[in-house]
Order: C-alpha cells, then structure tokens, then sequence
C-alpha cells in the first residue's frame, strides 16, 4: 500500500469511530428532554406525580392519579389555557399536548 492510502484508510477508521462514538450518546442527550417531577405541582394532592416530556416542536404535560380514589384533574400550563378537566381514576392519568414555546408546564390542579 502506498503511504496516502494508509493516511487516508486512518482518517477514515478515526471518523468512523467518533460517528459511533456520537451515535451512542445521542439517546441520552434525547432522554434529558423527559423531565420526572416527584412533587405535585399546581393545586394537586401530593399522591398525584406529574411530568412532562419534550419533543422537538411540542411538549407533553402528565399527571398520575394515586391517590386510591377517583379525582377531578387538568394538566395546568402557563403562558396559555389548561387542559380540560377530565375525570381520573386511581392508577390512571391523563395528557395534554401543547406548543413547546413559550408554554411551561406548570403541573396539574384539580377542577
């Protein structure tokens, strides 16, 4: 082999592998756009867990019912109105889907 096919066979296995390396922590980067909030937000008992999950263009608002009975919520943003209020029983929860600027998830109430 000449000395410029070795160069170039070289440059090629380290771009490779500095692909592969990108590859692998792009998942991660993608899961830090899921925010987990263990405290209730808004005017929600603290049996109800809330979070959202952030996509490129839109944002997802949840509440999880906990509670052991049945309860009256809606998923609360500002900058803008909130979900409908919708009936959850215990061990279910509810979604609301919304423009991801400038709205901010500000978690759920009862209604």
């Amino acid at each position: 082999m000449t000395a410029f096919i070795r160069k170039s066979l070289t440059a090629l296995t380290i771009a490779g592998a500095a692909s592969v390396s990108l590859l692998a922590t792009a998942p991660t980067q993608a899961n830090a756009d899921t925010q987990t909030i263990t405290q209730a937000l808004g005017n929600a008992p603290s049996c109800v867990r809330v979070w959202e999950k952030k996509g490129s263009a839109t944002k997802t608002g949840y509440a999880e019912n906990n509670c052991g009975r049945a309860l009256n919520l809606k998923i609360i943003w500002a900058n803008g109105g909130d979900g409908p209020c919708t009936r959850v029983g215990n061990g279910q929860y509810i979604s609301h889907k919304v423009a991801r600027w400038p709205r901010r998830f500000d978690g759920a109430g009862r209604c």
